[in-house]
């Protein structure tokens, strides 16, 4: 073998050495991510999880277009995952938290199920669900702070990531004021997942206020996080004194 062929050949090797050590890296890499996000999500390759629908505001079983949305882009998370979701009707969640993966959608005005996990988990989260039209119909009062709704310039949404129960699976939470908000918030976590993961870990609790701006011209897209308010959101109020 000559010098000439000798270098191709120990060129090719290389070359193969080269390209087996970087597909290695990569689908180690690729499957590293994978295992935290599952962790994340609490949805192992294979695993069962609740997607909780409201209903439209005003009807008995008609989901909101952006609601739909929202449930689309919960739907790719958990392929991702290599998951299987369930749908149920808000009023049709009579079980309890922990064993599996629950995503729940909606306010409290149209989700029986939200209701429940404000009072249960988010002691310190009111929202006005008043009918009638009024500045405050809508508002979140968080701690002493109140957060109004200007319908289509600055609306709010809680995301919450929190884990109870027996069997630690994690309840996400995404309580607009508006439908809108609601889509919003799932497209926030689906961007934002790796950065939550790295800030709270895989086991992590948190509770965020998000801020929709201007959702009449940029739909649900610009998100702004106003604060995590994840203390103030798990605090019960204090008794008000007897006069």
């Amino acid at each position: 073998m000559n010098e000439d062929l000798r270098n191709v050949v120990l060129g090719v090797l290389a070359t193969g050495v080269s390209a087996s050590l970087g597909w290695l890296t990569r689908t180690y890499l690729w499957r590293r991510r994978l295992r935290r996000k599952q962790a994340f999500f609490g949805l192992p390759g294979g695993s069962e999880c609740l997607l909780i629908v409201n209903r439209s505001a005003g009807t008995e079983r008609s989901v909101h277009r952006f609601d739909v949305f929202a449930l689309l882009e919960l739907s790719a998370l958990i392929k991702d995952c290599g998951a299987h979701a369930q749908i149920i009707q808000d009023d049709l969640a009579h079980q309890g938290f922990g064993d599996r993966t629950e995503f729940c959608v909606g306010g409290p005005r149209s989700n029986r199920r939200m209701v429940a996990h404000l009072a249960s988990l988010l002691p310190g989260v009111r929202v006005n669900v008043d009918a009638e039209p009024q500045a405050e119909r809508g508002a979140f009062l968080i701690g002493s702070d109140e957060y109004r709704m200007e319908r289509g310039r600055a609306e709010y949404v809680i995301l919450a990531r929190l884990t109870a129960g027996e069997g630690a699976r994690p309840v996400f939470l995404f309580c607009g004021q508006r439908a809108i908000n609601n889509q919003a918030a799932t497209r926030y976590l689906a961007r934002h997942h790796e950065k939550l993961t790295r800030k709270h870990g895989t086991n992590g609790s948190f509770v965020l206020l998000l801020k929709v701006v201007n959702s009449e011209a940029y739909g649900p897209d610009v998100v702004e996080l106003v604060a995590d308010v994840t203390r103030e959101a798990r605090t019960a109020p204090a008794p008000v004194a007897a006069t």
